[in-house]
This record gives structure tokens, sequence and C-alpha cells, in this order.
């Protein structure tokens, strides 16, 4: 028998539980690259006394108690707990074979092979001793198989190449059903995804129930319980990678070998001495890429606004879309293994691939596109036209061939002097500086193709420009509705967006590509060798190095942290005024002055604040030239307020009213009782939670870079787009952030403390 390796249920959990400082892809089986150590494992014969792993019933169970009788033998119910066991050094060493053990070392990086396989054996099918008529159509299906080439080809999808993904087997004219016992150890031979049970086992036994011409009904359980189930008639058949023995032989009949498989020891790469070995079998990664038609049922990553959100939803139906606002977002997630492949233009994708070594182009190009600048319909008619003018002028004088082999061949990644000039007013352009060639940040200032080209556009015309750095997908949008005079993004002309906007002449044609992670490609050179992990505190100093220190990105930071902190007191204060305001009125008695603050306050709950934000900017001051940190200010000021005015009632409404008639009897104006009595404990009593308001305020300013301004948030997703590193910058920011609640919070709570009456009494106590 081979143990095999438990992906669904608790071996998900036990993956994510390890998985998180493992390597996400090794090609190969190997031992550990250490030196020979005393006390360490340099062969299986050093694992006479030690502490041994197996799955219980298996044939490893057998082996190990009568190979190593002084050793002491754990069994294990399924092989996610060996694993389990092996990985935290509750045992020194496990047993399995050796290509289910691939695809443990494919997410446990500390697990290494222990010298060279101990034996192998041939794998087959069981039936009950009775069925022999079943046993011998297996037989002859089995060498059907084996002459027409489809168990070789089944071989190596799932052995070799590792491709997950099970074929159609229609069944024509079912008669009956064909009750197949199974334990899905794992792939390669039987596991669970996406709902669906995959294996090499579980094709075989589809197409052995398509061949008799019935349903298959699978029985999963437990390895151990196999034989009994198939031997008492509870299961016509085992298909479960079970290795053929004298024993087992005795209780069951077995098919005709139809697969050989090594046994291994395996351990901590820590405890093992030897000098490292690799099997001459490296398999490409599982459902590997080969060409773009592997994506049809893959999920695919794309920029939102951009063409290949609507290729990939028509070229692949099937398929998983995922959208993402920014490009750092979308490298991250296909990095990280959260997506199968991602879309890009090829000069962008080469800009990555120069800083991202991990991902790679996917087969060749997809289409080609002109990029052009976009203008306004109504208003940009005229500055249309002169752009195409600058542009010819541009190409006839040289410049602009200068431009495109600086950007795109050399990688230039600064900006020549070009002169401007205020004299004839200000240029306002859309840009998205979703990384060099077209648009990036370096040392605090955008640079690229379209940065150089507005720039010379605008000297051309005697005017400054006014840059508004935003998400691509707001680009249209700030065109159409004139927040901005033109855009200049990479952005490709089609006719969707020619229904909103107006174009200019082509002055750049794109190829748009696929591209994934070079381990999920094929051929995969670059994954077979393994290199050495830096350590933490080296990783940690050269990633401060690159996103802080380099280019001067520690101005990108302190300029969002200025944003974050200027929009969140304005904002506050703001808020505080306006939502007084609004209690003030929603507890009036005159129904003409409390409706409105009511319905104030319902809409703004109810609104999402990005919702609230855009509609400001792109809507209400869609004619007006506002800055967008007013806007921010204004659209979480408002929100705020709607908070704020019911948290001041509630305080105000908590205070006795008894209170403030007694105060009145006593010759008090109304509005001195309120200030002298009301208003100290409606302070006390709602500064916890207007504390926890104003922090969320805090928070969700982090979606202000939808309107073009950069705070903590965009200065990490700028980051994230020249240095391509998918952690430290949203950790940097996430420190950030959390001092600029704290230290806010820390005021607050001063506040609450000066207005107790206990600290005041305490204090004059003091005195």
């Amino acid at each position: 028998m081979r143990p095999h390796i438990r992906l669904a249920g608790n071996f998900i959990l036990v993956t994510l539980l390890l998985a998180g400082c493992h390597h996400p892809d090794i090609p190969a089986i190997r031992s550990a690259d250490t030196s020979h150590n005393h006390g360490l494992l340099a062969s299986a014969d050093d694992l006479k006394d030690k502490k041994l792993g197996v799955l219980m019933g298996s044939v490893h169970d057998t082996y190990a108690n009568k190979t190593y009788p002084k050793a002491q033998v754990l069994q294990f119910d399924n092989t996610a707990d060996l694993t389990l066991a092996v990985s935290t050094g509750k045992v020194d060493a496990g047993f399995s074979d050796a290509d289910a053990l691939r695809e443990v070392l494919l997410t446990h990086n500390e697990l290494a092979v222990l010298g060279k396989p101990l034996f192998s054996l041939p794998v087959g099918a069981g039936f009950n001793l009775k069925n022999t008529a079943l046993r011998n159509e297996f037989n002859d299906f089995l060498a059907e198989i084996r002459e027409n080439g489809t168990l070789a080809d089944m071989s190596k999808r799932w052995v070799q190449t590792r491709d997950n993904r099970m074929p159609d087997i229609p069944i024509t004219n079912p008669h009956g059903k064909l009750n197949v016992a199974v334990a899905l150890g794992g792939l390669p031979f039987g596991a669970v995804e996406n709902n669906e049970m995959v294996g090499f086992d579980v094709e075989l036994a589809r197409r052995f129930a398509a061949k008799i011409h019935k349903t298959v009904s699978y029985s999963q359980m437990p390895f151990a319980s196999l034989i009994a189930a198939t031997a008492s008639g509870k299961a016509d058949m085992i298909a479960a990678s079970m290795f053929i023995t004298e024993e087992r032989a005795k209780r069951i009949a077995f098919s005709n070998p139809y697969y050989e498989a090594g046994v291994v020891v395996y351990a901590l790469k820590s405890n093992i001495a030897t000098s490292p070995t690799t099997s001459t079998f490296a398999p490409v990664p599982r459902a590997a890429l080969v060409h773009i038609d592997d994506l049809k049922d893959k999920r695919l990553g794309v920029q939102l606004g951009t063409v290949y959100d609507d290729y990939a939803t028509k070229t692949f139906p099937q398929a998983t879309i995922i959208q993402y606002h920014n490009s750092s977002d979308l490298i991250l997630a296909v990095t990280s293994g959260k997506i199968d492949a991602g879309f890009s233009d090829i000069d962008s994708l080469t800009e990555i691939m120069s800083k991202n070594s991990a991902i790679d182009r996917l087969g060749e190009p997809l289409f080609s596109s002109p990029v052009a600048a976009g203008f306004n319909k109504k208003t940009g008619t005229k500055l249309r036209a002169d752009f195409n003018t600058f542009l010819s002028n541009l190409r006839q004088s040289g410049v602009y061939a200068d431009m495109v082999k600086r950007w795109t061949i050399n990688h230039a990644t600064k900006m020549p002097e070009i002169p401007s000039s205020t004299s004839h007013g200000v240029l306002r352009v859309a840009i998205s500086s979703g990384g060099l060639p077209f648009a990036g940040v370096q040392d605090g200032t955008l640079v690229g193709f379209d940065v150089e080209l507005v720039k010379r556009f605008a000297a051309s015309m005697g005017k400054e420009v006014q840059f508004y750095d935003m998400e691509f997908g707001g680009l249209v949008a700030a065109v159409a509705v004139g927040k901005v005079d033109m855009c200049a993004a990479d952005m490709f002309i089609t006719e969707e967006r020619k229904q909103r906007i107006d174009f200019s002449d082509p002055y750049f044609a794109q190829d748009s590509v696929a591209f994934a992670l070079k381990t999920k490609l094929v051929p995969t050179p670059a994954a077979v060798t393994q290199p050495q992990q830096p350590s933490f505190f080296s990783s940690v100093a050269t990633s401060f190095q690159n996103n802080i220190i380099q280019e001067k990105r520690y101005l990108l930071l302190w300029d969002g942290l200025k944003a974050t902190v200027i929009i969140s007191i304005f904002a506050t204060m703001f808020g505080t005024v306006l939502g007084g305001l609004i209690c003030f009125m929603r507890m009036s008695r005159l129904v003409l002055v409390n409706a409105p603050a009511k319905i104030y306050i319902s809409i703004l709950r109810g609104m999402p604040v990005v919702v609230l934000l855009m509609l400001i900017f792109y809507v209400a001051f869609a004619s007006v030239d506002i800055s967008p940190l007013v806007v921010a200010v204004i659209a979480f000021g408002m929100n705020f307020a709607a908070y704020v005015a019911e948290i001041f009632r509630t305080g105000i409404e908590g205070v006795d009213r008894g209170q403030s008639e007694a105060a009145t009897a006593m010759g008090f104006t109304k509005t001195q009782a309120f200030k002298v009595i009301v208003l100290p404990q409606m302070i006390q009593r709602i500064l916890p939670v207007y504390k926890g308001e104003f922090i969320s305020l805090v928070k969700m300013t982090s979606i202000v870079g939808y309107i073009a301004v950069q705070d903590l948030t965009k200065a990490s997703d700028i980051i994230r787009s020249r240095t391509f590193d998918a952690f430290f910058p949203l950790i940097m920011v996430a420190v950030l952030y959390f001092i600029i609640s704290w230290v806010l919070m820390q005021v607050l709570e001063y506040l609450e403390r000066v207005t107790d009456p206990k600290y005041q009494r305490r204090k004059a106590g003091a005195r």
C-alpha cells in the first residue's frame, strides 16, 4: 500500500498553518543541503531508535515495525496528521511514496527526502474475491488503454505535468452503477478540488465505468477501511493507488498492475545530514500553462476599466475574472498565487519583469491596440487639434523617436529638463501612475513617457501642467465631466471609450500579453533550482532600502502621511460642527426643521463613503476647479456628521431632563443651562463612541486615491508599482495608520480625562 496526501478537509488547515514561510514551488524531491553533523540523519539506517510516523494500515506500517524493532512507530489516521507531526518535530521521520511526497514538498519546504528510495511496489485496483468477472473486465480495459496510449497520457498529465483538470468522460446508455471505494489522500492520485473529485485513480475508475456503460458512485473512506469494504461487498472495486501485497491478496483480488511507485523516508531538513540529491523526475507545476487556451477555466486578474476587463470576460467565459483597481494589486495577486494569470501591455510587463523575476509572459501577443490621449467631447475640440499638431511636429523633429528609445528601450527613469510657463494658464491632466515606462513616480515626482509627452505639449502652449494621479478606471469619467482637460495614461482607443471622450491621433501602439508566475509556465527553467533564501533581517534590510530609501521613496510616505492627517483632522472638525447643527435640527419640534435632518442622517448613513466621495467630486463639483483634498474633507466630514449628530442626540437625551428644568428655575437661560449643565455631561458620555467613529474616519481616508489624492494608501500603491514588493509597503502603511490613530486617540483620551468630574475633583484636591 502507498500512503496518500489528503488535500481535502483538515489538510487545508495544515497547509494554511505551515505554508506561510515556505517556497511556493518545489520541482523535485530532494534532501536537505546541509553538511553532515553528529546526531543528524544521514541515511535510513539511522532510524533504528527514532520516532517514526506511518499511515495506519499501510505497507509502511508493516515495514517500519519489521525493519526498526527498536524504534517507536506512531500510527496516524491520515497523511495530513503525519505531515504535521514530521513538520513540528513530533516524529523524527515519516514514510511516503515518491509521487505523493512531491505534493507535500510543494507547500512544505522545510521537509526533504532522507537518502534513496527504500523499495518500489506495483499498484493495482482491488476487487471482491468472488467478483472475478468484474476483475477480468477491468484487466481487459487496462490492456486496451495501455495499448492505445491513454494510460501513458494519464500518467503524463497527472504525475509529470501535474495537470489537475479532469477530462470529460461521457457514459453512453448507462445501465447499473459501479460503486468505487476511494481514499482521497491527495494528488496526483485522488483529491477534491472545486467540489469535484480529481486524480489519476478517479479518472481511471470513471473511464472503466464508461467502458462497461455504468454510472460511477464513489465511496470515500479511510484507507484502512478500503479492503474491508470491498471484501464485504460494500464496494465493487478499490481505486486508491493501493500496493499489491501477498497479505492483501488473501482478502481481495488485485487487477494487473497499472502503476509502480517507490517508497521514501522524509524528515525535517534541519535533521538531515546528507548531501543534496535530486530525483531524475522534475515535474512542471500542476496545471502548467503552455498557451493562452489554458486560461479558459482559470482565475484571471484584470485592471478595472482596461480593455483586458472586457477581453477576458468575452474570451474566457468559463474563467473566474477578478478585477483590481491598480496594477500593483494585480501584480501582487499573480505573484502570491491568488490568481493564475494577468494581462498587461508588453512594454509595462517588460518593466515589471526587470524588477520581479518571478513572473513571465505566456505565449504570443493577444492583440495590438493604438494608444492616444483623451479629451472632453464638448470643450476639448480645440485642445485636441492643438495636441495633434504638436504630435505631428514632435515626430518630424525626431524628439518623439528619442523619447520612445529612452523610455521603452533604454528604460530611462529620469525626466529631461522641460521649461514650463504659466503665461497661458494651467493644463489639467489626468494620469495613472501604474508604472514605467509610461507613468511612474521617481524621487517623489511623476516620470515616464506620458509625463514627458504632456509636459512638452504644455510647454508648447506656454502652460503649466497640473497632474491628477488617479485610478485608471476613473480617467474617462474625469475627462467626460470636465474635471480635467485631458488624460494621457497609455490608454487604448476603443469604440466604447470613443462614445464618452474624443481621442487624439495615436501616439503609440501596444501589444497585449498574458503573464503568470514562471513556476506555472512551460518551460520553466527557473523553477528547477531553488535560490538560497536570505535571512529574515537581511530581507527586512533589503526591503527597507528598496521601498523607503531608494529614490527617496520616504518622501511619498511623508506626503501621504500629511494628506491623511490633514483630511482626518479637518474632516473631523467640519463633521463635528455640521453634526452639531444636524443634531439641533433633528431635535427640533418643527417638522420642517427635523424632517430634513432625519433624511440627511438616513441617506448619509446608508451610503458607502466611497460613493459619496465620487458623487461630490464627479457630480456636485464637476464644473468647479476644486482641490481633491478639499473634496475629501467635505465628503468625509458630511459622512462623519451623520453619525456624530446621532451621537450628540443620544448624549443630550441621556442627561436627566430634570437638571435642565432645575437650572431654569434657578434663573438660568436655556442656553446657559445647556452650556453649564448638559454639555459637560454630554461630552463625558459621548467621548467613548466619538473616539470609535473618529478612528473609523481615519481608516476610511484610505480610499481618497479614487479622486487623485495621494494619501498613505496611494503612496503604498505607487511604491509597489516601482518595487513590486508584495508586503513591505503595506506593512509600513499599516504601521503609519496605527501611529496616526494612536496619537489622535491619546488627544481624545486626554480630553476625556479633563472633562471627567472625578478627575477634576482629584486635581483640585491635589492642590
